[in-house]
């Protein structure tokens, strides 16, 4: 798997890992609430879906962590097979996402982007 794939699906880690802390550490924070959902209300009816969220979130960024990892330890069936599923599986989340809310297509954006161009790199 070729070093721009790598790039990409790291970035997409690290993304999917300092998005996750945010939304179960740092979410009392009304700045991260706008940089999160674009509003600084904060919903505490929420909090287990949002700790479920973040759990997901940096579980993904571990999985393509660990994706790279197996790569360079010489175990490159896992390794191509964790980073090509978990960057499709984030690409079909954030497509989910922008259609189920439109008003959060930067999320979407942000979630699915670093993973689309892990795979279009992948190809080549």
């Amino acid at each position: 798997m070729n070093t721009l794939t790598q790039v990409f699906a790291l970035l997409a880690a690290v993304i999917h890992l300092v998005v996750g802390v945010l939304e179960r550490f740092c979410y009392d924070r009304p700045a991260v609430r706008v940089f999160l959902t674009t509003s600084p209300a904060d919903a505490p009816e929420v909090t287990l879906w949002r700790s479920g969220v973040a759990v997901y979130n940096m579980l993904l960024g571990l999985g393509l962590i660990a994706g790279v990892v197996a790569l360079h330890t010489g175990d490159t069936t896992v390794g191509r097979t964790l980073i090509v599923f978990l960057c499709a599986f984030l690409i079909v989340s954030a497509v989910a996402f922008a259609a189920s809310f439109p008003p959060l297509w930067r999320g979407a954006l942000g979630q699915g982007l670093a993973p689309a161009a892990a795979l279009v790199a992948a190809l080549f």
